[in-house]
Parts: C-alpha cells; sequence; structure tokens
C-alpha cells in the first residue's frame, strides 16, 4: 500500500502540483511572517543593546503621583544629583543626559527624518563616549549644532554648513561644528539626530538646569548591580529611581518583541487564511484523485485490503505531498522576508543592518504547517473512498450524497447561519471594547454557515444567471447544468473566493465609512480654515500663534493650550482657547445653557458633564500644577467629538499657572478662506518651518485618508494571496469537471459542438461558479462592514454606512476575471480530448 501511495502521486503531477502550489503559498507567508518579524526584531534589539554600551546604571526622575488636589509631577534631575551619582560607591563617570523633538531640513527646506523619529539631544562635554565625532568638534553656543553621519549623507550636509532646525515652532539656524556615528535605533530606522552643547539643549526643551536622565558608567571591576546598590544608599529614593543597563536593554528587548507581536499576529491572519482557503483545494483535489481511482480502490478492497489502509495510502499521498509543500514554502519564505525587509527600504524606512534570522521555529512552523493542513483536508476524501462498497464501485454505481445527508447538512447550516447573524447583531448593541470577541465569534460562526448551505444557495443563484446564458446557446446552456451537476464541490470552491471577497469587502466599506464620518466630523465641528500643528504632534510655542495671529488676512484664531488640574479629586485636562473668538473657530452642538468662554466661565463637553453631574450653572474648582486654585462656572454643555472635547477654558485663565505654556494646535479663520496663496502666505510668515503643518479641513482629511488607503492597500495585496489560491481551486474544479464528463464531451463533439464552443463552455461554467463566490462575498461583507460600523457609531456620531459601489463593481469584475483566467488551461484541454477516445473512457 506504501509503494502504491507512493506510485499514485507521481501518476497525477499536474494536479498535485496546483495542490502543491497552494500549500506553498500559505506556507510561505507563514514562514515568511516569521522570517522577517524575527529579523527585524532581532536587528532592533541588537541596535539597541549598543545603546546601553556607556550604560551601567540610568538614574531616572520618579513620577510624584496626583494626591488630592495636588497635581503630579516629575521630579527634578539637577546638576546636584548628577555630581552625587559620580561620587557614588563604584562609579567612575556619570553623564547627564537630555531629550527632546528637534526637526531637521534638507536643502530643499523639507523635513528629515519623518517628524516622528526626529529627536535631539545634548553633547556632554569635549568629547562624549555616546557619540564617536567622524569630523568638526564638540558644539559650543546656541549657533552650533552636530548631526549624525546617516542624516548628512541623505541630505548632503558637511561641517560648516548652516542648516535650519526647530524644537517647537520657530526656526533656528545653527551651523553644523561635527558629525558623528551612533547606534540610536531611531536614526537606524530612518530618523535624525540633532545635538547640542548641554546648556543650549537645556534651554531649547524647557528643561533649564535640569536633566531627563543620568548615566552613570561602572568603575573597573564593579559590577552593575553593585554599582546600582551604591547609587541607591548615595540618592534620595522618594525623588530617583535606579535601573542597570542590561536591564534596560532586556525592556527594550522586551518592547521591541512586543511591538512586533502585532504586526505579526495580523500578518499570520491572513497567512492563515490563505491556508483555509488552500484547504478546500486540497479537500476538492484529493476528492478529484480518489473519484479517478475508485475502481483501483475497489480492486485493492476485493482483494484483501481493509478500509483503514485505503485511508492510509490516501494520507501517505498527502503527507508526500505536504512536505514538499512545506520545503517549497520555506525556502520561498525566507525570500519573503528577504524581499519584505527591502521593499521597506524602499519606501525609505530604513531598519538596523542584520542577517536574515531563520529560527527552529521558524522551520518546524513551516513543516508543520504544511503537513498538518494536507493531511487534515486529504481525510474525509480518503474515509468517504474507503467506505464505498467494492462491488458498487467497480459497477461505476457511485455512491451520491443522500437525501437524509443533504437535509443534515443544510439544518446546520441554517443553524451556524442563525447564530452567527444573532451573536454578530447583538454585539452591535454592546460596549464597542467589549463587542469584539462576540462580533469576532458571530462573523466566524455566519462564514461556516455559509459555507455549509452553499451548495443549497448555488442552485438558484446559478439558475438567476440562466437568462443570461441562454444568450450563448448550447454552451451556456450546458455551463449552467454542468454548474450545478456536483453542488458541493461548486459550493467548495466558490467559497474559496468568497472568504476573500468578504474581507475585502467588508476592510473597504468600513473605510470609505469612516472617511466620510471624519470629513463630516471636521465639516461640521470646526469653521476654522486652518488648522497648525507640529509634524510630530507635539507641543508648539506660543509664539507661533503670536505670529498667526499678527498675519495680514487672519480675522481669527486660536490655541489649543493644555492645562493638567485635580478635579474633584480626578485628574483632568483643561484646553485653553482664545475664549472671544471661539465660536467663530467652532461650530459644536449645544446641549444646555450657551457656548461661552471667557473669564471664569467654561464649556463642558455631556460626557464630563455626566461624569461629575454637572449642568449649565454648576460651578467646580480647578486646582492647578503651581498649587493654586480656582472656582470655574459651567456656561454650557456640548456635544464633543475626536476633534474638540473636554474642558474648554480661556487661555488668559490657565496660562498664568503654567510654568511653560506649551500649544497643541492653532486653529486659524481668514478673510479670504482656505486657498493655496493664503496657506503660503501662513507658512512663510512662520518662517517656512519644514516642522510645522498648516492645513486646511481637507488636509486634515486626507491625512487620516492615508492612514486608512495604506492599510487597504496592505489588506488587499495580503489578501491577494487567498485571490491565488482561488484561481487555483477553480482550476482543480474545472479540470475535476472535464475528467469526468470526458464521455459527455467526446459524445457532443461527435454529434457536431465544435471546440469553440467546448472552451466557450468551459469558461461560461467557470464565470458562473467565480460570480457566484464573488456575490455571496460582497453580500457578505457588506454586513460585516455594516456590523462593524454599528460599533464605530457608538463612539462617532458623524458616522453613517457609506457603500463603496464603485470598488464592489470592480470587486465583482475581478471575480469574473478570475474565472476567465481559471478557465483558460481546463477549457483548452476539454477542447482538446480525442472524441473517439472520450468515448470509449470508462
Amino acid at each position: 500500500m506504501f509503494r502504491t501511495a507512493l506510485r499514485n502521486v507521481l501518476a497525477h503531477k499536474a494536479r498535485l502540483l496546483m495542490t502543491v502550489l497552494a500549500v506553498m503559498l500559505g506556507v510561505a507567508f507563514v514562514s515568511g511572517t516569521l522570517v522577517f518579524t524575527n529579523t527585524i526584531s532581532d536587528a532592533y534589539q541588537k541596535s539597541s543593546a549598543k545603546g546601553f554600551d556607556h550604560v551601567d546604571v540610568a538614574v531616572r526622575a520618579k513620577y510624584q503621583e496626583s494626591k488630592g488636589n495636588q497635581v503630579g509631577k516629575d521630579a527634578k534631575l539637577t546638576r546636584t544629583l548628577l555630581d552625587r551619582a559620580a561620587k557614588a560607591p563604584g562609579a567612575a563617570s556619570a553623564t547627564g543626559v537630555v531629550t527632546g523633538f528637534t526637526a531637521i531640513a534638507d536643502k530643499d527646506g523639507k523635513l528629515l527624518g519623518g517628524g516622528w523619529q526626529s529627536a535631539g539631544g545634548n553633547y556632554a562635554g569635549p568629547k562624549d563616549a555616546r557619540y564617536p565625532l567622524v569630523s568638526g568638534h564638540a558644539p559650543r553656543g546656541k549657533d552650533e549644532i552636530l548631526i549624525d553621519s546617516k542624516t548628512a549623507d541623505r541630505a548632503g550636509y558637511k561641517v560648516g554648513d548652516t542648516v535650519r532646525i526647530s524644537v517647537d515652532g520657530p526656526v533656528l539656524t545653527p551651523r553644523i561644528s561635527g558629525i558623528f556615528t551612533t547606534d540610536d535605533g531611531n536614526v537606524a530606522a530612518g530618523g535624525s539626530l540633532a545635538l547640542f552643547d548641554t546648556p543650549t539643549a537645556q534651554a531649547l526643551f524647557g528643561k533649564k538646569g535640569t536633566y531627563d536622565e543620568i548615566d552613570v558608567k561602572a568603575a573597573a571591576g564593579t559590577s552593575q548591580a553593585a554599582l546600582k546598590a551604591g547609587l541607591d544608599k548615595a540618592l534620595p529614593s522618594h525623588l530617583v529611581e535606579t535601573t542597570t543597563g542590561k536591564q534596560l536593554a532586556d525592556d527594550q528587548a522586551q518592547m521591541i518583541s512586543s511591538s512586533m507581536s502585532g504586526l505579526k499576529q495580523s500578518l499570520l491572519v491572513f497567512a492563515g487564511i490563505a491556508l483555509f482557503v488552500g484547504t478546500f483545494i486540497i479537500a476538492n483535489t484529493f476528492t478529484m484523485l480518489v473519484a479517478q481511482r475508485t475502481k483501483e480502490l475497489a480492486l485493492m478492497r476485493a482483494v484483501g485490503a481493509s478500509r483503514r489502509q485505503v485511508t492510509r495510502s490516501v494520507l501517505i499521498e498527502a503527507f508526500v505531498v505536504g512536505t514538499v509543500a512545506g520545503v517549497t514554502g520555506l525556502v520561498a519564505g525566507i525570500g519573503i522576508g528577504a524581499g519584505l525587509r527591502s521593499l521597506l527600504g524602499s519606501f525609505g524606512a530604513s531598519m538596523p543592518d542584520g542577517p536574515l534570522v531563520i529560527t527552529p521555529g521558524t522551520v518546524v512552523a513551516a513543516l508543520a504547517v504544511g503537513i498538518v493542513i494536507t493531511v487534515l483536508a486529504a481525510w474525509l476524501p480518503g474515509r468517504r473512498a474507503a467506505k464505498i462498497p467494492p462491488v458498487a464501485a467497480m459497477s461505476s454505481v457511485h455512491a451520491q450524497a443522500t437525501t437524509k445527508s443533504l437535509v443534515l447538512r443544510n439544518t446546520f447550516g441554517a443553524l451556524f447561519s442563525a447564530a452567527g447573524v444573532a451573536v454578530v447583531l447583538a454585539a452591535t448593541s454592546m460596549d464597542a471594547d467589549a463587542a469584539q470577541g462576540p462580533m469576532g465569534l458571530g462573523a466566524v460562526l455566519l462564514i461556516i454557515g455559509v459555507f455549509i448551505l452553499t451548495p443549497l444557495l448555488s442552485r438558484p443563484l446559478i439558475a438567476a444567471a440562466a437568462p443570461v446564458l441562454r444568450v450563448f446557446g448550447v454552451s451556456g446552456k450546458l455551463a449552467r447544468q454542468n454548474s450545478v451537476r456536483n453542488p458541493r464541490r461548486t459550493a467548495a470552491t466558490a467559497s474559496a473566493l468568497m472568504i476573500g471577497l468578504t474581507l475585502i469587502t467588508g476592510m473597504t466599506v468600513m473605510a470609505g465609512s469612516l472617511q466620510a464620518a471624519i470629513d463630516k466630523m471636521a465639516s461640521s465641528a470646526v469653521r476654522a480654515d486652518y488648522v497648525v500643528s507640529m509634524a510630530n504632534r507635539g507641543p508648539l510655542s506660543p509664539d507661533v500663534a503670536e505670529k498667526l495671529a499678527s498675519v495680514d488676512g487672519v480675522t481669527a484664531s486660536s490655541p489649543l493650550r493644555n492645562a493638567e488640574s485635580r478635579i474633584n479629586g480626578e485628574t483632568e485636562f483643561l484646553t485653553g482657547v482664545n475664549g472671544p473668538v471661539i465660536g467663530e473657530l467652532t461650530d459644536l452642538k449645544v446641549q444646555d445653557g450657551r457656548f461661552k468662554v471667557g473669564g471664569t466661565q467654561v464649556v463642558v463637553d455631556k460626557d464630563r458633564a455626566k461624569q461629575y453631574g454637572w449642568r449649565a450653572g454648576s460651578q467646580f474648582t480647578a486646582h492647578y500644577e503651581d498649587g493654586k486654585a480656582q472656582k470655574l462656572t459651567v456656561a454650557g454643555i456640548y456635544e464633543g467629538n475626536d476633534l474638540l472635547n473636554g474642558i474648554i477654558v480661556d487661555d488668559k485663565a490657565i496660562t498664568p499657572h503654567l510654568k511653560d505654556p506649551a500649544d497643541m494646535q492653532v486653529m486659524v479663520k481668514t478673510a479670504d478662506g482656505a486657498s493655496s496663496a493664503t496657506k503660503d502666505k501662513l507658512e512663510k510668515a512662520l518662517g517656512s518651518n519644514p516642522a510645522i503643518k498648516v492645513q486646511d479641513k481637507q488636509d486634515i482629511s486626507n491625512d487620516i485618508a492615508k492612514m486608512f488607503t495604506m492599510m487597504l492597500n496592505m489588506v488587499y495585496g495580503l489578501l491577494g494571496m487567498a485571490v491565488i489560491v482561488a484561481v487555483l481551486g477553480v482550476i482543480n474544479t474545472l479540470a475535476m469537471s472535464v475528467f469526468e464528463r470526458s464521455q459527455e464531451i467526446g459524445m457532443l463533439r461527435a454529434i457536431g459542438l465544435d471546440r469553440k464552443a467546448v472552451k466557450r463552455m468551459v469558461r461560461l461554467e467557470s464565470l458562473v461558479i467565480s460570480l457566484f463566490g464573488g456575490v455571496l462575498g460582497i453580500g457578505l461583507g457588506v454586513f460585516f462592514g455594516w456590523a462593524a460600523g454599528e460599533l464605530l457609531g457608538t463612539k462617532m456620531p458623524t458616522y453613517e454606512l457609506v457603500l463603496p459601489w464603485g470598488r464592489m463593481t470592480v470587486f465583482l469584475l475581478l471575480a469574473a476575471v478570475v474565472g476567465v483566467l481559471a478557465a483558460l488551461w481546463p477549457a483548452r484541454r476539454a477542447a482538446r480530448l480525442n472524441m473517439l477516445a472520450a468515448i470509449k473512457a470508462e
């Protein structure tokens, strides 16, 4: 039986090759994901570990928790603490570290480092071991700066050049005094790093006389643990906390691993989808192979082979196919992992250098997935073949599905579908966070239910295409009959395409609806023509708001200034605005009272009002960071949104209590409205600063749209693999259909059906099956998109369902293209059958 199984593997090379391809694609995706994420994680961990080479123990300020009416704050790392750390037992030296945001412009005035990874810091002393100089000298004073070598290479800067930078808004133009190298992970990932002398860094980052961290180097012969113990004794425990360099590296590695796990899980989900779709193909392929060998298996049973031996022979074939697919998928996955890393580089997202990481776990996972999936998918056809009585099989009396089995299948399908719909509908009425699990469970149940019911659904839906197929005459009629001849096999093929289109359509519906909701929110809640912010969404200097207010043509402007406070024992962030004009810049719906901000009168969103039991006229006391308190009166209660919410107060009331006032955004309204000329005028007034974004409503919407578009493109690309696997499934189904109907095709040819008509018949059959799967997929996708939108609607009042009819039409056309392409080889094969040989075939 073992030799027979191996011989059968080699006897059906073409069809088994398609099976190997289907499994290989899924395995390649799994192993490629593991190689890619392990490689990036390992590179970042090694890079970050190098960054701690000069740190044996790090001293950080301990956060002073909020208590009662006292606002929490970080303790200050002063020069005194730095000196005490340097003199602690076992310490060789101590370096005060200052960090902050620093944007660097290239020679064309464009931002380097992408904003989020534009960092700044201090260069400690004439020689700082953390940052070896390649050329030049240490910075001296506010007019000199160091930049990292990678940024210098990208921008073409050299020592002596003047560079445009920004820390919190205003443009600075220091001279490059030197260029250094660094192991900083952000720089390795495409970011930028600028260094100032310590006093300048402290002044620019609002940390005069203080540090963000004190890095201590151990004396020779002193361990990190011993140095930490010495520092713990030398420094006040209520102000600082100490961490060894090894612990910092371990924590960083853990953080990198955790951040990569999300990406890994997302990619593995799509790999699972491809494998799930591939399972249908494997099952179909082995059903076809078993059907071809029914008499052969019956003869084996007649000469003494047991049912178990017959099933085992099919499983051995599956094992061989799975092993081949697993090995080839692993090799392809290594290539995918390397390709993804190169792809990141082509998008400008650099990463630390390092080798491809292929762990034993990746190898085991690839082989296990390939073998287990294939063997499980082949088990049912093998078991079904073993149950056919030898006499019936040799007489070509194939065991057709009984009425009882069909009723049982349809009952189970209806129950699963009903349960899935019920759970999804129940989830839409739950809290968004709590509903994620039930929503996922309901989706799985519904997809399984529809898959089970697909044979039942195929007849009426394919029958609906009959009027169109009649146009093609005999070929169209035969194609419709062939499509419903074996509904189970047709259903399995259509389901492969259905799953991919369900996910694509659902994501598209959600993304389109979210985009429309954001556009509506921006247009309905904001009257300002422009919103000004930092590229990294960090704090803006108050100077920016003052400059914008003085620009010719600006009729109203207001900063959005955050102030931490304590109210009724809870921490609340107040939003300071220009009270007299904020009503001209926003259009927030008032539920109670009136929208008036000025003096001690404030407006509160309905969620805060409900939390504290406030209504128009209520009074409360806010306690600020300087220890002072202020009694405020609720003038009105409004409906908040993602753009503007919370407690809105006049900035003149909170600014005196802030040590370092900073704005998150500035809203601007102009006499001429939003136009490219007005935008240029505002940007020039700010010194054409690359670190500052001047955006109108459409720009804000487009920014968010970019994120959705990127996500959708990623989903389309990943699910493209499932579509490729579905194409293989349609090819397999048509090949099986052609094999089963060899006699019929030969007879049709003998009575006058020419080769073109035979090809047309097979192509139309493929088209019908693919469109059937496409209709089911788009229908389910719209339902899931609506259900997910109902959850989002609870957090986004402007959300409403938007059906992307254009894209859904494209998806249906894509399903049709899949059908046409998949039919090319089977149609050609059917047309080339020798009619006499086909008629003689048993």
